[in-house]
């Protein structure tokens, strides 16, 4: 708490006219083309792995990055704040991009995987019934990232199940069937501070290198023209995304 206090205070001393015309610039209204959806924890901060700006993310973050189904009303059957965020960032501001953020360690992934009935809090454990189904495809899917530590094989199935979850909501329906929406599941490797994206040809998590980063990019006709960082009125996918190898570079773990 003293460091959150401490450090607006620093902002406002070191703040300059790029910050005041920024801010200016966001108080007239926000135009993000990505929903982001990661959790909780502290140690996922996406603006620092992704160099995101202020503007440039929809953001909704919970304990698993979990997303409740939609019943066949279109109601989720649990709580509605997921829902009421994701209709926003669809029917609002017209994101074309959804991501769903898993991490390593996770503790939610590794109660859900120690059993939730263990769990003593009573909404920890009604909340953490939404990786179920992840779970019970963690014990038959055994040549699934067969490297990693059974909470971190769940964590990547999680936000595979999570995606599915999006699915059943008639507004990321509706847009996917018109072409006007893509789903992405990223994995947050907090050891390595590396990032992974779930390819469908390989079946798992693929590092977002350079080689990465312009396949994804180039799949939705978003490379930028000018080079690697390009620019344009709306950079949101593109230049955060382009950005993340960098700092990979400058800060990598060995």
């Amino acid at each position: 708490m003293k460091k959150l206090v401490r450090g607006i205070v620093e902002f406002r001393r070191k703040r300059d006219e790029r910050h005041r015309d920024t801010f200016a610039r966001l108080a007239l209204g926000q135009s993000p083309d990505c929903l982001f959806i990661s959790c909780s924890d502290s140690r996922v901060a996406v603006n620092v792995f992704a160099s995101t700006d202020p503007g440039d993310l929809f953001v909704i973050r919970n304990v698993g990055n979990m997303v409740p189904p939609a019943a066949s009303s279109g109601i989720s059957i649990s709580d509605v704040s997921e829902a009421a965020a994701i209709e926003f960032a669809l029917t609002q501001l017209t994101v074309t991009h959804i991501i769903v953020c898993g991490h390593s360690e996770c503790g939610a992934m590794a109660a859900a995987y120690k059993g939730r009935e263990k769990v003593l809090s009573p909404n920890l454990r009604a909340w953490l019934g939404l990786a179920e189904p992840a779970l019970a495809k963690l014990k038959e899917a055994r040549f699934f990232a067969p490297e990693l530590a059974p909470h971190n094989r769940l964590s990547q199935l999680n936000v595979l199940e999570q995606i599915l979850h999006l699915r059943t909501y008639p507004a990321v329906r509706e847009r996917l069937e018109r072409g006007e929406l893509t789903l992405h599941g990223w994995w947050f490797d907090i050891a390595k501070a590396d990032v992974y994206a779930y390819e469908e040809v390989s079946a798992g998590f693929v590092i977002i290198d350079e080689q990465e980063a312009e396949r994804i990019l180039r799949k939705f006709n978003d490379w930028p023209s000018s080079g690697w960082l390009g620019t344009g009125p709306r950079p949101g996918l593109r230049s955060w995304l382009a950005r993340l190898p960098a700092w990979s570079r400058f800060d990598r773990r060995s």
